[in-house]
């Protein structure tokens, strides 16, 4: 007989007789409880399943590089922009915000965009969406805008009446409600879409200088979308259509592309320009601040094991690295927070340890000990130095040299969000007007597609929204409105909405 080159073990390293058959109590007779492979499979079978993500369930993740094509290092000190030329693996992750795990890929929706950049100095976490904005401008009302996009607790189905409602009471949630029924609201598939930080960040340079940044990925495929009819069709035959188009596109040497680009606003001006730029819910004018290009990102690998490299993935703003920082952005703030804390939860303590999310390059060394699930050493090499300050040598210690400069904004910190005289209205009313004849009948069309089965109260309430930022898009959304039969079953909105045209 030959010999057996690869044996199938237990999880303990033993090589198995067999892997056919129970073990019974003769031909007939009962299961034995000694048979502990059958009891270990069954069991490991009942713990295959992790929690999904509270949001942005349902994604599909490719492997791939980036490369800086330009000199941005007078901006910030950061490792992977430090030279033209430099490449640095990249892990990314699109999702859907609102459907669960299995929804249906093409839904009207804001789509995630989360790169992990496996640097030399620790991962950095570009965790944005297909969307330069976001609905609300306070993480104080975050986790109520979620429960709207999620299931009603009665029905269990997606309540429109709820997006609405609340929709009506922010009139910050115009800009991005705009956009989510424009066009742009369901890509073709992820490689036809931007991906945006969509927050205000930080870059500082090794003189110790801030700017503060806006983060663009700009789409090389060109954008591509699909009309509500169009996905109602593509949905009748599959659910997974991105899931397919990009392991086709990689299978098939496409790989789908992007070109990064940064807006860079000197750290003082952020005290004198008109608008906050620290509010999610605006963008900044490109006469102002225009794109400065920096590198190609190309996503040209399938990830060999989908589980352990994209539903492991914990994608955290809170992963920066220096060079690279925060700002008075509010919904950042809590984000920096509540991302990290979710993955503690869904995949536990240790979940940066993941071969996901550990770090390629860098040298980790931390006194975190102990825990579930603690799967490596429980030391830094020395096991006395479990503390720090401690008299070991060698130990880890702080590197000064590495310090984010102060921040050097004046004034009351509410100027950044808690104004009541900000303007919601004008960069909607400029997106809006940017729309030629035939986008704002699709946006009216798809306005009424959603809002079907929203209450005449409801609706009242956004049109004076609407009203607001254009008595035309009001017009147009009541009239699309009136004409369709309150009967016909509207197709539901999801959670976000497509990007701006730039």
């Amino acid at each position: 007989m030959s010999e057996i080159k690869n044996r199938l073990t237990t999880t303990a390293g033993a090589p198995m007789p067999t892997n056919e058959h129970s073990q019974t109590a003769g031909p007939r007779g009962p299961l034995l409880l000694q048979d502990y492979q059958l009891l270990e499979k069954l069991a490991h079978q009942n713990r295959e399943r992790i929690p999904e993500r509270a949001v942005h369930a349902n994604g599909w993740g490719l492997e791939g590089i980036f490369t800086v094509t330009h000199d941005i290092t007078r901006y910030t000190r950061a490792k992977l922009f430090s030279e033209i030329g430099k490449t640095t693996d990249v892990l990314s992750r699109w999702s859907t915000v609102a459907g669960e795990q299995g929804a249906a890929d093409a839904e009207r929706d804001v789509r995630g965009f989360s790169l992990k950049f496996y640097t030399e100095e620790g991962n950095w976490d570009m965790v944005g969406n297909n969307t330069p904005v976001f609905f609300v401008r306070d993480a104080y009302k975050f986790p109520d805008f979620i429960r709207t996009q999620k299931r009603h607790p009665k029905t269990n189905l997606r309540s429109p009446e709820a997006m609405f409602d609340f929709w009506a009471a922010q009139p910050e949630s115009v800009h991005q409600v705009t956009i989510l029924m424009s066009d742009r609201g369901i890509p073709v598939n992820p490689s036809h879409m931007n991906g945006y930080g969509s927050h205000t960040f930080s870059f500082w340079n090794a003189d110790g200088e801030r700017f503060w940044v806006k983060l663009h990925f700009k789409t090389q495929q060109g954008h591509a979308h699909h009309t509500n009819a169009e996905a109602e069709r593509l949905i009748g035959k599959t659910r997974e259509n991105y899931q397919e188009d990009l392991y086709n596109m990689v299978n098939e040497g496409r790989f789908p592309k992007w070109t990064l680009f940064l807006q860079v606003m000197p750290e003082r001006e952020a005290e004198t320009v008109p608008y906050n730029p620290f509010d999610v819910t605006k963008v900044w004018p490109h006469a102002d601040y225009p794109l400065i290009e920096v590198g190609e990102l190309e996503m040209n690998r399938i990830p060999e094991n989908y589980f352990q490299m994209v539903e492991n993935a914990a994608y955290s703003p809170s992963n920066v690295v220096p060079g690279i920082g925060f700002s008075p952005d509010k919904m950042l703030q809590a984000r920096i927070f509540s991302y990290a804390d979710a993955h503690r939860y869904r995949l536990g303590t240790h979940y940066e340890a993941l071969p996901a999310n550990a770090p390629k390059a860098a040298d980790v060394n931390h006194y975190h000990k102990d825990g579930s699930m603690r799967f490596f050493r429980n030391d830094t090499g020395n096991p006395d130095a479990y503390y720090e300050p401690n008299q070991y040598e060698n130990a880890p210690v702080a590197d000064p040299s590495v310090q984010e400069p102060p921040l050097t904004i004046s004034g009351d910190a509410d100027r950044y969000g808690n104004a009541q005289d900000v303007d919601d209205y004008t960069q909607p009313r400029a997106l809006f007007n940017l729309f030629d004849d035939g986008q704002k009948q699709r946006l009216y069309e798809n306005y009424a597609a959603a809002m079907g089965p929203v209450s005449k109260p409801v609706k009242e309430r956004w049109y004076a929204v609407l009203a607001k930022v254009s008595a035309e898009y009001e017009a147009g959304v009541r009239a699309a409105n009136d004409a369709l039969d309150s009967d016909v079953n509207a197709v539901p909105v999801t959670d976000d909405t497509p990007v701006p045209a730039e």
